[in-house]
């Protein structure tokens, strides 16, 4: 299973880069040639579903989602959600911490454990590296001020 960690520090408040973060959608928008589509009516809860659909034309690969843990980030906690993968192509997990700093920004933790249908072990390395690349990238422009 290929595993990657990303962090970063924003200026913004917690509950703001919570709110960057759930937005779905804007995921699918800074990610190339993916979108993202909410398969459940909100509000966000356990349970929300949504996919991330990768590819040009017919020519892609669909990522199913659900959220199985959602705890908004408030005074004094860190906000935790925690997301499976249950797809035909990507299967695992996702997840991001939200925690407050002493600056009244945040400290963004996500992390990823995929496994890519017919990609070998001995490349989880190189899937990790593009997977650093790629959504390191989609949270920055998901932080951007």
């Amino acid at each position: 299973m290929s595993r990657f960690r990303i962090e970063r520090v924003t200026a913004l408040p917690p509950a703001e880069a919570w709110r960057r973060l759930t937005d779905w959608p804007a995921h699918g928008e800074l990610v190339p040639l993916t979108r993202t589509r909410v398969l459940t009516p909100g509000p966000d809860r356990v349970g929300t579903r949504f996919t991330a659909r990768t590819g040009v034309g017919r020519f892609g690969f669909d990522d199913p989602m659900e959220v199985v843990r959602l705890d908004p980030p408030a005074p004094g906690r860190t906000g935790v959600c925690r997301l499976v993968k249950r797809g035909r192509v990507v299967r695992g997990r996702a997840s991001f911490e939200v925690s407050g700093t002493a600056s009244g920004g945040s400290l963004v933790v996500w992390v990823e454990e995929l496994r890519v249908w017919g990609v070998p072990a001995v490349l989880d390395p190189v899937l990790a590296a593009a997977g650093r690349l790629v959504f390191g990238r989609a949270l920055d422009g998901l932080l951007r001020d």
